[in-house]
This record gives structure tokens, sequence and C-alpha cells, in this order.
């Protein structure tokens, strides 16, 4: 069916791994080529005089190879040991929170003191460290302001700091510095060959002149013959000749590298379909240098272009394989079930600078993406010049800071149907122009800040008859009076990541009369929720419920039974359950059920047995689960079980009495770089 196709799609993706502190990035074996000197050089810098202050700066055009570089030298088994895995690596961009990069870097320069210990230095001590008691590591990643790189560098004893930038800094904030290489033929040719062939050489009975004349207009750049030869790949010789062409009419005169970069790069996206590509350009809608949740991006597809999941998966996998985008998937994620934010989209910010700038090259009235490329304190002027007109865009990007109602204009979006507000603040007061966007199908509110923000104006999304999709992240959500709430009849789904919501009084809220037809609901961290309002259970049309890493959540509601038409059911981490609710045997058209890291949840319930088209169990760390209920024999759909070591057992005797049940033990995960997320 349709799920099992899906989980085929995820599995085949190429996902790598995330670690944020040391980049433990799966990468392949040639993307270290041509940077063997470079990389020697650069350590050579870093290991000068153990215990000093020392600065040192990487710079090169954007597509060089710059954060690969630096990325390799954090992974290298040296560095690693020289700095006892004491590196963090931080990506600044151009609109930086420079308040709360400074207080990670203090954060972990107080670990790192002498004897783990954050003591309070001598009046007049650097930021509040004396030093610390071995060499450790920060790598300011995408540093554009000299400005905002001086406020970043921390002057301890046995901090070192590398910097990566397309800007070239002064010698008198430097210390070292090393300036990105193009490639020279050979590696570059070597590169390329990979990406489009498979191979580190040309193959034989290829035109050998025309294979390097492609490579030499690529100027070289690793980024450019990566995206190039991928979307080259199993075409015939004479569409080379084409693209050759193609890329030599590119070359802008007196223009910049980064322009120059765009206009050839823009080949790969030439040749996508018209669907891949607009869906390509979707991509720079969303903030530089930040993850996009998978969720988002599939819920941004489908309602922008009319496909399914499946053929979201399609479009991301043929993205994925021509390198204009990078999936990254949380080590702590488990399989198609799980939902989409456990996996990431990142991209390159010139693929992003390439999106942006190819939707944005009509008038701003009439762009199908209105994007704010960067962070800004308003509504950009370009905006406010045309604000008499109605703006055309099908979907609107707004990245701001705090937003109160006299900060917006007052603008119709007649063809609006994807909204993304980002922003990092701690009050946020949302757009009155929302009720001027009569056909908005999912709206994303997104805040970077280190604090929960208070949201102001929820009201106006009543006037969202077509809305199907919400995602809310880091805000709190407060408790609206009865008779101001108006229902949300078409909303399809809700995600609350990072959320603070008031339910102090639950009589007020009844879910059933305000999402009459929602079929998936995800909360993940929040935190201060310790009970579910008993009025979920009358949300007849829900399918999926994902309860995540909601560490106060004590209890889900007595009359969980009456989701008869629940599918999915994901209680994953949260401590403090101790035991299914009664009425589970009612769940008859539930599939799969995780209960994983619920250290407490005492057992299945006997009532487990009713579930009669179960397919899944996933009990990862359920260390009090001892014993099987024996009801669980008779789950005669039952065909995959994942489990610990200790209790395992007792599924393989299972195996006998249910044909097809697979058990797979898994490891326990003690990773908790995660949290620095």
């Amino acid at each position: 069916g349709s799920a099992s196709r899906l989980e085929e799609r995820l599995k085949g993706l190429k996902i790598d791994g995330d670690d944020e502190v040391i980049m433990e990035m799966d990468e392949d074996e040639f993307v270290k080529v041509g940077m063997e000197l470079g990389i020697k050089k650069v350590k050579n810098m870093v290991f000068v005089d153990e215990m000093c202050h020392w600065v040192i700066g990487v710079n090169g055009i954007g597509g060089s190879g710059k954060t690969t570089l630096v990325r390799e030298i954090c992974r290298d088994d040296e560095v690693r040991s020289y700095f006892s895995n004491r590196i963090l690596f931080l990506t600044v961009s151009q609109s930086p929170n420079v308040e709360q990069l400074r207080r990670r870097i203090r954060g972990f320069l107080a670990d790192c003191e002498m004897n783990g210990c954050s003591d309070i230095a001598p009046k007049g001590t650097e930021y509040g460290i004396r030093k610390t008691e071995m060499p450790v590591l920060v790598v300011l990643d995408d540093v554009w302001s000299l400005q905002v790189l001086q406020q970043l560098i921390f002057k301890v004893p046995g901090c070192k700091t590398l910097v990566v930038s397309r800007v070239k800094f002064p010698s008198s904030v430097l210390n070292a510095s090393y300036e990105m290489d193009l490639l020279v033929e050979e590696d570059a040719v070597s590169l390329f060959c990979h990406t489009a062939f498979g191979r580190s050489s040309i193959p034989p009975g290829w035109d050998e002149d025309l294979i390097k004349q492609i490579v030499e207009k690529c100027k070289r750049l690793p980024l450019a013959l990566k995206v190039i030869g991928a979307s080259l790949r199993d075409q015939p010789e004479k569409y080379w000749s084409g693209a050759k062409k193609r890329l030599s009419r590119a070359q802008p005169i007196n223009d910049s590298h980064e322009t120059e970069l765009l206009n050839r790069m823009r080949l790969s996206i030439d040749y996508l379909s018209e669907k891949v590509r607009s869906c390509f350009l979707d991509l720079g809608s969303f903030p530089e240098d930040k993850k996009i949740p998978l969720d988002v991006l599939i819920n941004v597809w489908t309602e922008l272009h009319d496909i399914d999941e499946e053929e979201g998966y399609a479009i991301l996998d043929e993205l994925s394989s021509k390198n204009l985008l990078t999936l990254v998937k949380d080590s702590r994620a488990g399989d198609k079930y799980s939902s989409y934010y456990e996996i990431s989209v990142c991209q390159h910010d010139v693929l992003r600078d390439l999106a942006i700038h190819m939707s944005s090259l009509e008038r701003v009235n009439h762009r199908k993406r209105l994007v704010m490329a960067r962070r800004e304190n308003g509504v950009p002027k370009e905006w406010e010049r045309d604000v008499d007109q109605p703006f055309l865009a099908r979907i609107v990007s707004v990245h701001t800071g705090e937003m109160r109602e006299m900060d917006w204009l007052n603008m119709e979006f007649p063809k609006a149907e994807v909204l993304i507000l980002n922003f990092d603040a701690t009050d946020y007061f949302l757009p009155p122009f929302i009720e001027n966007m009569p056909k908005l199908r999912a709206l994303v509110l997104i805040n970077y800040n280190a604090k929960t923000a208070e949201i102001h104006n929820l009201s106006v999304l009543g006037k969202l008859n077509n809305l199907r999709s919400l995602w809310f992240e880091k805000v709190s959500i407060p408790q609206l009076p009865k008779d101001t709430i108006v229902p949300l009849t078409n909303l399809r789904k809700l995600s609350l990541l990072l959320c603070t919501i008031n339910l102090k009084d639950e009589s007020e809220l009844d879910l059933s009369r305000l999402f009459p037809r929602l079929t998936e609901l995800a909360m993940d961290h929040c935190i201060e929720m310790t009970m579910l309002p008993s009025s979920l259970c009358r949300v007849k049309t829900l399918k999926s419920l994902s309860i995540t890493n909601c560490e106060s959540l004590e209890e889900l509601p007595c009359d969980f039974g009456m989701l008869l038409f629940l599918q999915i059911l994901r209680v994953y981490a949260c401590p403090k359950l101790k035991t299914l609710p009664i009425g589970v045997k009612n769940l008859i058209w539930l599939e799969h059920i995780d209960v994983s890291q619920c250290v407490n949840l005492h057992c299945l319930s006997e009532e487990i047995g009713g579930c009669l088209s179960l397919k899944e169990i996933v009990m990862r760390e359920c260390p009090q689960i001892k014993n099987l209920p024996k009801a669980v024999s008779g789950l005669r759909s039952l065909r995959r079980v994942i489990c610990d070591e200790e209790v395992s057992w007792h599924w393989k005797e299972m195996e006998k009495e249910l044909p097809g049940l697979c058990v797979q033990v898994v490891e326990q995960c003690f990773d908790l770089d995660w949290l620095i997320e």
C-alpha cells in the first residue's frame, strides 16, 4: 500500500546523521578531494601553542568548500584528541542573534573550566571565564561581519577560535588565516566524474576535452562541480555539449564571483521538471543556515503543488540525488511512522541564494514567492512602496524580530496559500493581514529566540476557512475565552513544538468543536503539559497522535478508547507515564504504537489484544516492562517489534505463535548532543 511505498522511499533517501558539537556527518569518500594540503595547513595553525588564545580564519568564495574543510578538521582524530572532543560548531549567518550565540559560547567555555566548575571569576576577568582546563575549539561558520565576529571572540587562555567566512578579516583580529584555493584540474575532474559517473576518472569512450571544458566552466569550484555533475548524470553526450554552451553564456561581464556562480548553477535548475523546479525554489522561503523540518516542507509542497506525500518524497529524493539539498536525520528517529520533524532538510547558502534570486526576477507584487531573504527589524521597504496594490504571491515568508500591531502593514494577499513567519523575540503580534489571505492553507510560525514567545492576535486565525495545517514552534499559547474561539473547520494537521499551552480551565476547551476535522496532532517538548485535554477524545477524525519528549505528562485521558479511527500512537520519552489508558482495546484500526523511553511504564496493557490491526510495536528503553501480556498472542497482524535485549526473548518466543513477526533488538542511545539544538 501507500504506507509501505513511503517506507521504501524513506529508506532509499540519502540521509546523514546529525551531531552539531563535533560534526560527525557521514560524507562520501570524495568529500576531501583536493583538500589534503589545506587541512594540513589549518591543523598546524590550530595546534600552535596549546594554552594560548588563538584566532584562525578560513576564507574563500561561496561554494569553494570552506565549511567542508573545517568539518573534516573537526572530525580529524588528531584534532579531536588534541581538544579531547571539546569542540563547539556554531553557524552564525548574515542575520545572527549575537547575544544567543555569546551565551552558547560562554556556557560551553564554562563547562570546560578547570575541574568542570563555573566559578565566578575575579573582577576584570574576560567574560567571567578564568581559563579552560585543556584546549578547546570554537568554530564560527558563515561569519559575514567584522563587528559580529569581534563580539563572538572570547579571549580566554586555551580557547582556539576557527572563523569560516567569505570575507577575509584583518590581521588585527586573526592570528593566522588560510585562503581556499580552487581545485587543481586533476582533482576538479575527479570530483566532477564522481558525481556525474560514480567513478573518479573519465569513462572510456567519452569526449575528454568536452568534460574538461565543462569542469573549467564550473571554475573548479567544489559546489558547482557536484551540482552540475549531478544534473548531467545519466544524460547522453550530445546533451552535455548544450550544457557547455549554456555554461559559457552564463558568464557575466564585470560581475562578482557570487553572481557568476549563481548564473552557472542555474543550469542545474533549468533541467529540472517544472514541478521539481518549483519545489526547489520553495526552499528559499526558509531562513538561512536553519534546518527545515521535513514535515513542514512536505506540507508546503502538498498544499502548493497538489501532490501527495509519496510524490513529495520522490521530489525530495531527486533534489537530494542532484546535491541540491541534504537530509539530516535525528539518530533517535525511527521509521516511516516517525514524525517528519525528526528529519531535517539543509541547503548550502549559495543554493538558497540561487532559489531567492530566481524567485525575485519579477516585480515584487507579481512574484509567486514573496520572501525576506534575511532577518530584518520590520517589513522591507520594497514591500511598503507597493502596498497600495495586492500581492499575488502564493507563498509569503517573513523573518523579523519582535513585532507589535503597529509594525505591520495593511497588505492584501488574494492568492497566498502558505505563510511562513520566522521571528526571534519573546513577544510577537500575528500580522493583521492574515485576515486578507482567504486562500491560506498552511501557516508555519517558528521562534528562534532562546526563550518562549508570547503570541498575540491568535483570534485572527478564525478568519481562515481554508486553513489545513498549523505548525507552532517555541511559543506560548494563551487560554482564550470560549466565546472568542472560532472553529478551524478544515484544519487537518496541528504540530506544537517546544510550546507552552495554557490549560488551567480545561472545561473551556472543546477540541472537537475547535478542530472538527483534525486527523494529525503532534506535540513535542511541551514540557509543562501534565495531561491532555479530555475533549481530545471526542475528535473522532484523529488518525495520528504523537506526544514526544513531554517530561511532565502523567497520564492519557480515560476516554482514550473513543478515538476509534486512530492508526498511529506515539508516546515517546514521557518519563512520568506509568500506564496506558483504559479503552485501548477499542482502537481496532491502530497499526503502530511507540512507547520508547517511557522509563516508568510498567506494562503493555492486556487491552492491547483488542488492537487487531496492530502491525508494529516500538518499546525501546522501557526498563520497567519485564513481561508481556498474554493478549499479544492474538495480534495476528503484528509484523515487527523493536525492543531492548532484556525483553526480546519474550517476543522471540511469540514468533512461534505469530507467523511473520520479526523482532529487532536495538542498542540503547546515550547520546545527549541533540539537546544542544
